[in-house]
Formats: structure tokens, C-alpha cells, sequence
């Protein structure tokens, strides 16, 4: 007998769901049944997201690196709709410097790594290990399954370019603690796991010159193109449905191995 579930009637929270990966996995949930709470800055488009979905959506205001914001989102979601089921991290920024810049004679400036640590791989942990305290409350299904934290690595983690030490760095911190959080909840019921995304035509590519996007397409083996937010979406919802996925890093990639 197939375990699979369907998300309906699951509640979830997705930091950075203004736009994106995040904004993509917000709808998706929200058209399957799901009723969802946004996490992003007070200056996203965040209110609007939420009210053009209708009242199974929710927009908290907040910063991933502050404890409290995070806290509050996560009572939003119990406040509103009873509980937390799901935590999707989606949150996150990138900057692109060499090491050393020897035309300038000038290191990569320590306080821009730390900012990207700090907001991607922080930020992640600090919704995992509160996300955890909510889910770890919940009722267990009928696997003793309580909750689902879903983290957002990237390719770069494995093989990332000049001038993304930081980044890399950063996505490739999530992966390495993927496995031991998954252990860490595993007595509670809470899976943990991973998604690393290639390409994907997001806000971020969208302002790219065509030139550069149809060759960044033609990179990838099959599908040669760019991938849809939504497509990140349905893998976030396939981890939620297949139970025995835990502990794990899915790359959804279309087979991209970056070069330098």
C-alpha cells in the first residue's frame, strides 16, 4: 500500500516565499490545499502575495537571521491555522568576488562572506531549530511522522565558479548539516532534507541580457533550458509526500556540472 499523502490540509512556512523558489512553493501549496504563512523583508511584495492567495495565506514580515522574527512567523502559522506541518527555507543572497582581486590589489572584503553566511546558512538553522520546537508539539501521523524541514542549497555547493567562495560556502554549510539535523529530530518524527537547485529562471536571472540566459540554457544537458520555480515547487511537495525521504540532498539540476 502506497504511503504517499497529498498536502492538503498540511500548514507550512517559506521564508523568502515574496518571490522566486519561495513564491513558486507558497502557490503551489496553497492551489494543492495547504494553507501557508510567508516569511520575507517588510519591503517585499510579501502582503500582496499573500492577499492575491486568499485567506489559507499569511504574510509575516521578518529577517531569517533574527530569532524573534522567525519565532513570530512560526506563531503566526499556529495562530492562524492551528499548527506548523512544513518549513521551507528559501531565503537567501549571493555576491560575486574573487578571493583576491589583484587588479586592485584588494582581498574579498571578510564582512560581505560573513553576510552571506550569516543569511544563508544561519538563517536556515535558525528556522530548522525553531520550526523543530512547534513541530516536535504536533500529533504524529500514523508513520510517528511530525513535521517536515526542507532546506535550499544550491549546485554551487558542489561545484561552484569564481568569485562564489562566499556562496558556495554558505550552500555548501547546508548540505553538510542536512544529515546531522535529520538525526538530531529523527527520535521526534521531523525529516530534514535538501534541495539543490541549478539554474532556474528566477528574478535574479530574469534581468540578465537574453544572450546570456539562452547560453546559460544551452549549459544545461536536458532540459536545455532554464528550469521553472515551479519545478522546485513539485520537489518540495514530493519530499512531503514520500515519507522514507530524509536525510537527503536532491540536486535539480537537469545534469549541470558548472565550470570554472
Amino acid at each position: 500500500m502506497s504511503s504517499v499523502k497529498s498536502v492538503k490540509g498540511l500548514v507550512g512556512l517559506v521564508t523568502g516565499g515574496a518571490s522566486g523558489l519561495g513564491k513558486a512553493t507558497v502557490e503551489r501549496f496553497v492551489r494543492n490545499g495547504a494553507r501557508m504563512v510567508i516569511v520575507d523583508l517588510p519591503n517585499s511584495p510579501g502582503e500582496e502575495v499573500a492577499k492575491s492567495l486568499g485567506e489559507d495565506c499569511k504574510f509575516s514580515p521578518g529577517d531569517v537571521t533574527s530569532a524573534d522574527d522567525v519565532t513570530r512567523a512560526i506563531d503566526v502559522a499556529k495562530d492562524s491555522f492551528g499548527r506548523l506541518d512544513v518549513a521551507v527555507s528559501c531565503a537567501g543572497i549571493g555576491v560575486a568576488v574573487k578571493t583576491y582581486n589583484f587588479n586592485k590589489d584588494r582581498p574579498h572584503p571578510l564582512e560581505e562572506f560573513q553576510r552571506v553566511l550569516m543569511v544563508n546558512t544561519a538563517g536556515t538553522f535558525n528556522l530548522a531549530r525553531l520550526a523543530a520546537g512547534a513541530m516536535g508539539k504536533n500529533e504524529p501521523n500514523v508513520d510517528g511522522e511530525r513535521g517536515i524541514i526542507i532546506n535550499t542549497a544550491s549546485v554551487a555547493a558542489f561545484d561552484g565558479q569564481m568569485g562564489q567562495a562566499a556562496y558556495s560556502a554558505s550552500k555548501g554549510a547546508i548540505v553538510g548539516m542536512t544529515l546531522p539535523i535529520a538525526r538530531d529530530l529523527a527520535s521526534q518524527g521531523i525529516r530534514v532534507c535538501t534541495i539543490a537547485p541549478g539554474l532556474f529562471d528566477t528574478p535574479l536571472l530574469a534581468g540578465l541580457p537574453e544572450k546570456v540566459r539562452t547560453f546559460l540554457a544551452r549549459s544545461i544537458p536536458f532540459p536545455s533550458r532554464l528550469a521553472h520555480p515551479d519545478e522546485y515547487a513539485h520537489m518540495v511537495e514530493s519530499i512531503v509526500q514520500n515519507p522514507i525521504l530524509n536525510g537527503e540532498v536532491i540536486r535539480l539540476d537537469g545534469a549541470l556540472r558548472m565550470q570554472p
